[in-house]
């Protein structure tokens, strides 16, 4: 790094490219998974929201007992289109101005979006709020996961990364709780407290982030290796001057110049470009990682489990057997929360492959198992047994995709490119998440495609896809350091992947071991 400090000498013991990490660190790695709850409640406040008497007089008139399906498309689906594009231009902020510092300004958006929709009385300013809310939303949401998994170890990063999927699913019990609370209510406290009860979460983490330190490879790829070490020190907690932060610093840096040897830095739009470079048919190119991520979103969306988070409460209420559909949307949230810790060990024990492979297969049986009984019959038996496969299902999902799509597209990345392929991979799971808004309503409403619990039949049919995917293109990355996960790409195929064992590291291959060191420094402030 010309005119930075003198580049650190690193270890070729492959057991030493990472610092051993104290309980306090941990913490600190957990603290960012925080971001999932406002992320969740946000999503999922509004399944109760429109179902509600009172909203729904307010924006239909005294005389309607439900949302048009357009309405009810726009106000779910208009948070997924600013989103989607808060995530693409989160990329480049983190790259510019740090990791940390955009998921603090990604809750000032936020928060400006939640005020608006706290003020609003009708349908133009709730959406115009939504709309704000989505670009925060979509900043935080793509920059936290690449941040968790920047900061977190090797050992815990899956079990870490999933916290935030869990994260989500507590925002989504605490949105359907609060909803169960005040749907009686005859005045503007029934959609207000909801919505204006997001601020607190994004206080919460703006405020915690101010504590936390900044990525280290931020830093590294800033060219900062002073304030690289001083970061990893914090987090490790470790003293700056250990070895251990020597040689996990020497470690992050020879991986960030041998990708930087293979596709030198170029501008602004060369930098974009080079997501989409190399073959599509090795597994190691920036183009088959930026399909991997940006394809694995979208299958994540094509599960269907936002269909039950966001038109639950009215899909029961067309069942026309449930007295309380407000109480089975908050029993299906439940199931979710329960769920998702499962993946806390699992991740690192079982792996993210074979989770993926598992969990489309039983998403799969439970869904055709549901949409084969609503066909059948609507007697109140039957449907109580669809209820019970749809949390079945939904136990699939949030054990196994939920987290493991997140976690995944955190670890596939090298470090050049690793913002903007967050960003992007981030960006698909918006996009399908807002078409899968927009759509459902039409397919599922009896104004319309009047399909109820036949929907499911597509959801299976997707999850039948998602199967397959997950066989031949999702690599096993357990255990690995992300410049490991970088070797192991070139090396393997997704098929072949879990039986790599790291062999050597990088600071070894390019020179900057501790006899090696004092050379290359020279040749670096020449």
């Amino acid at each position: 790094m010309p005119g930075g400090p003198a580049v650190p000498h690193g270890s070729a013991d492959i057991s030493r490219v990472e610092a051993p990490v104290t309980m306090k660190a941990y913490l600190m790695c957990a603290f960012a998974a925080f971001g999932g709850i406002f992320f969740g409640y946000d999503s999922g406040y509004i399944n109760g929201v429109t179902g509600m008497d009172y909203f729904i007089h307010l924006i239909e008139g005294p005389d309607a007992t439900a949302l048009t399906s357009s309405h009810k498309s726009l106000i779910t689906s208009i948070l997924s289109a600013g989103t989607f594009f808060g995530a693409l231009m989160a990329g480049d902020l983190a790259d510019w101005t740090g990791r940390r510092t955009t998921i603090i300004g990604g809750c000032v958006v936020f928060l400006i979006g939640v005020i608006l929709q706290t003020a609003s009385a009708g349908l133009g300013l709730l959406v115009a709020g939504r709309l704000i809310a989505g670009f925060g939303v979509g900043a935080v949401s793509a920059i936290l996961i690449l941040y968790m998994s920047e900061i977190a170890p090797r050992k815990v990063r899956g079990a870490l990364v999933s916290g935030y999927q869990f994260c989500v699913t507590v925002g989504l019990l605490l949105a359907s709780a609060i909803d169960y609370a005040t749907q009686d209510r005859v005045d503007t406290g029934s959609y207000r407290i909801p919505i204006a009860i997001q601020m607190l979460w994004a206080l919460i983490l703006a405020t915690g982030l101010l504590m936390l330190p900044e990525s280290p490879r931020y830093f590294v790829k800033k060219g900062q290796a002073d304030k690289a070490a001083l970061n990893l020190a914090r987090l490790r907690g470790q003293p700056v001057e250990s070895d251990y932060i020597r040689d996990e610093l020497a470690e992050i840096i020879a991986n960030h110049e041998y990708e930087l040897s293979v596709a030198p830095a170029t501008g602004y739009w060369g930098s974009w470009l080079t997501c989409f470079t190399g073959s599509i048919w090795k597994s190691s190119s920036n183009l088959r990682r930026t399909i991997l991520g940006t394809s694995l979103q979208m299958m994540q969306q094509w599960t269907g489990v936002n269909f039950v988070f966001y038109f639950g409460t009215t899909f029961f209420k067309q069942l026309g057997t449930i007295q309380n559909p407000f109480l089975i949307s908050l029993i299906t949230t439940l199931v979710n929360v329960c769920s998702t810790p499962i993946s806390f060990w699992s991740m690192e024990r079982v792996g993210r492959r074979p989770l993926l492979i598992w969990g489309a297969l039983g998403m799969v049986v439970c869904q055709f198992i549901v949409a084969i009984i609503g066909t059948v019959t609507s007697a109140e038996g039957p449907t109580k047994a669809m209820i019970a496969f749809i949390c079945i299902y939904i136990f699939f999902f949030a054990s196994t995709w939920g987290p493991g799509a997140w976690v995944v597209i955190g670890e596939i990345y090298p470090l050049p490119m690793r913002a903007r392929g967050v960003a992007l991979s981030t960006a698909s799971n918006w996009l399908w998440n807002c078409i899968i808004a927009v759509i459902t309503p039409y397919m599922v409403d009896t104004d319309k495609g009047n399909l109820g619990a036949k929907v499911f039949y597509i959801w299976g049919g997707l999850c039948t896809i998602c199967f397959f995917y997950a066989y031949f293109l999702i690599p096993e990355v357990k255990g690995l350091t992300l410049e490991q996960v970088d070797r192991m790409l070139e090396e393997t195929t997704p098929r072949t992947s879990a039986k790599w064992v790291p062999h050597s590291t990088y600071a070894a291959d390019m020179g900057f071991t501790e006899d090696k060191s004092l050379e290359h420094a020279h040749k670096e402030e020449v």
